[in-house]
Formats: C-alpha cells, structure tokens, sequence
C-alpha cells in the first residue's frame, strides 16, 4: 500500500536498483541498502533513504531492520559474482545472513518477506519442452541454487509460523545496464561494436530473456501485492539463443560477424530452460509486456556509451 515502509537489500544491484526505484515512484517510504557509493546513479533515485549495514553481521542486519522497522522487506542481496557465484564458498555466508534477515524482520513487527531466488532452484535433469510453473520439482545442481532453496524454505516456514506473508521471486535469464562484460548479450554486444566476430554456441537452446529493469518492476509488483510462494520472473517468450544472437548482429548493423556454431555447447546445458509465468500475470497482476528487440537495443546503447566513455578517458 503507498505509504508503507519498505526496505530493499542490495540496492544498487542490477536488480535491486530498479526494485526500489519502482517502489518509490508508487509512493513508498523505501529504504534502500546496497555497497555501492551514494553517489552512484543508482543511489539518486527520488523517495529513497540511503541506509548502510553490513548484512553478513547479524547484529548489524538487526539493529537497522528494528530501526527502520520496514512493513515490506525486499532482499535483493547475495553474492553474484559472474562465473564465480555457482559454487562460491559465500553462498553459505549469505543463505545465513538472508534467514538471520527474516528473523530480525519479524521481530520488528514485518507484515510481508520477498526473497529472489532463482531458476537453479528447479530440476534441470528432465528439462522437456513445455514452460516451468513454479510446481516444478526442486533439484539444485550447484551450491548457489541449493543456498537459495534451503534460505527459501527456511525462511517461508519462519514467515507461516509468525503469521507473516511471504513471497519468493524466481529469476530466469536476465540482461541489462550494467551487467559483467562476459554474459551472453553484453559479450555479444561489446564483440559487434568492436568490429570482431561474436562467438556463440549452436544457439539451438530456448531460453527467457529478460530486461533487468524490467525484472524489477515485476519484483516491485509482487512486493504489493498479496501474491504469496513462489512466482517465476520473465517475459514469457521462449526465443532460442541463435535469435538473440542474429537480432544483435542486425541491430548493430554487423550480422555478419554473427558466427553460431563457433563454440562447443556446454553438455550440462538444458536445451529448454523457459518460465511459465501465468502467475506473475494473474496472481500478482503483473502484465506489462516485455519488447525484446527494443530491450536488446538499449543495452547494446548502453555498450556504445560504456566504449565512448573508456575511449574519453584514454
């Protein structure tokens, strides 16, 4: 409701900077924490108060929740270093410190937890070809997708037995502004408007491409709402990797530095990995619709100011 106190974990993050922007644009009192600079653009968005505590100390984590004393808790926060996050020592750190989060968060009074999870939560041994509901069977391959599954379950039995709502937000695949320069749309974009090949596997696997900004504004809406469990975020369009890939090459002119087939594909890599999302659309009430030839286009701008900007600075 507007006028609610909200507190978003990780708030300059690739998620949660938009996460907070939305909510405080629809009239929240949001709190936001997040490591980054308060100078940073993420940390000049209108209606945000800019906390700091160090979430991995739980006394930290508790003395700003009691004192905040938030109605909503988004926690955005965790380690996500690309490449390094699957089996990262830390996500047993932040699986802690995230169920440490709720108890504080409960213990000052907290009507509604939303955690984001991921689509690493799911069993990728059985993939198919028919869009995943949030019933899906639970079979973590990787030390981050098992660290998110049991903070889920933990913290959801925390949250029924205190009589609090809880909601559990998971992604799929995600690009944007800001993302590490090794992530398929990113590399594929600083590969074409540097002139060289943009190299790419088969390009045969089906996956759910989805703007972070407008992840975000999904996250945002499921905060609101009255939704509760799990409820996947995306687009809900199943494109193939190739299309990704020839749609970048065509809106940087340079389709033909395009080169599928060029790369190995990873064996352990499910060929469907694609969300079904009726939940986000009728539960939450989440309908925007999500165009990706013009998201591509804004992150490829985004790689075309990141390179003029290094280039100034040379």
């Amino acid at each position: 409701m507007a006028g609610e106190r909200v507190l978003v974990t990780g708030a300059t993050g690739f998620i949660g900077r938009h996460v907070a922007a939305r909510l405080a644009a629809s009239g929240m009192h949001v709190g936001a924490i997040g490591r980054a600079p308060r100078h940073t653009a993420a940390a000049q968005t209108p209606g945000v108060e800019w906390l700091y505590a160090d979430l991995l100390a739980e006394d930290e984590s508790r003395r700003l929740v009691a004192a905040f004393r938030p109605d909503i808790l988004v926690h955005a926060a965790w380690y996500t270093r690309h490449g390094l996050f699957w089996t990262a020592k830390e996500n047993t750190d932040w699986r802690a410190a995230s169920i440490a989060l709720a108890e504080a968060f409960r213990d000052a009074g907290g009507r509604r937890f939303i955690g984001i999870g991921s689509c690493a939560e799911y069993d990728w041994t059985s993939p198919g070809s028919v869009a995943w509901p949030e019933t899906r069977p639970l079979l973590p391959a990787t030390p981050y997708g098992s660290a998110k599954c049991e903070a889920a379950a933990r913290i959801a039995a925390l949250c029924a037995e205190a009589g609090m709502e809880f909601g559990w937000a998971r992604l799929f695949h995600l690009f944007g502004a800001d993302e590490p320069p090794d992530r398929l749309v990113s590399s594929l974009a600083i590969a074409l408007l540097a002139g060289k090949e943009a190299t790419v596997g088969s390009g045969r696997h089906r996956r759910d491409f989805c703007d972070s900004a407008f992840a975000g504004r999904a996250i945002a809406a499921l905060a609101v709402s009255r939704a509760c469990g799990p409820v996947n975020i995306g687009s809900g369009q199943s494109v193939t990797i190739a299309k990704v890939a020839r749609l970048m090459g065509d809106l940087c002119g340079r389709s033909d530095l395009v080169r599928l087939g060029s790369r190995p594909d990873r064996p352990d890599d499910p060929l469907y990995l694609v969300p079904d999302v009726r939940r986000l659309r009728t539960v939450v009430g989440f309908r925007e619709q999500h165009d990706l030839r013009a998201r591509l286009a804004a992150a490829i701008n985004d790689q075309r100011r990141c390179a003029a900007n290094m280039a100034s600075m040379a």
